[in-house]
C-alpha cells in the first residue's frame, strides 16, 4: 500500500468506527456520524469511503448471513485495521502541529 493521507471524511469515518467499538455496518455509523457532526452524512457518501478505504488497506470487510443478521437481509461490516489505527493517528499528529500555539491568536482575533 502506498502511504497517503486521509482527508478529513475519511477521517471522521474511520473514528466514527473506533468510536462504535471498530467494527460496524453503515447504517449504525451513519447514525453515529450524524450525532457527532450535527449535520445530516449521506448513506451513499459513506459506503463510498468504506470501500475506498478497505481499497487502501485500512479496512476489512465481511458479510453477515441473512439469517444471522435478525433482518433478513445481508450485511456488509466494516473492520478498522491497524493501518487505519496508524493513519488517523498520523493525521491527528499533523493538525496538532498546525494547531500548536495558536490559543492566544486565535483568542485575539
Amino acid at each position: 500500500m502506498t502511504r497517503r493521507g486521509l482527508g478529513e471524511f475519511e477521517q471522521q469515518v474511520v473514528l466514527t468506527l473506533l468510536h462504535l467499538g471498530g467494527e460496524a455496518y453503515s447504517i449504525p455509523l451513519v447514525l453515529e456520524m450524524e450525532e457527532r457532526s450535527g449535520r445530516p452524512v449521506s448513506q451513499a457518501a459513506v459506503y463510498i469511503a468504506l470501500r475506498r478505504l478497505e481499497d487502501k488497506g485500512l479496512l476489512a470487510s465481511r458479510m453477515e448471513d441473512a439469517a444471522d443478521s435478525g433482518t433478513g437481509r445481508e450485511r456488509r461490516y466494516f473492520r478498522v485495521l491497524p493501518e487505519g489505527v496508524e493513519l488517523v493517528r498520523d493525521a491527528r499528529a499533523t493538525m496538532d502541529r498546525f494547531w500548536a500555539g495558536l490559543d492566544d491568536t486565535l483568542e485575539q482575533a
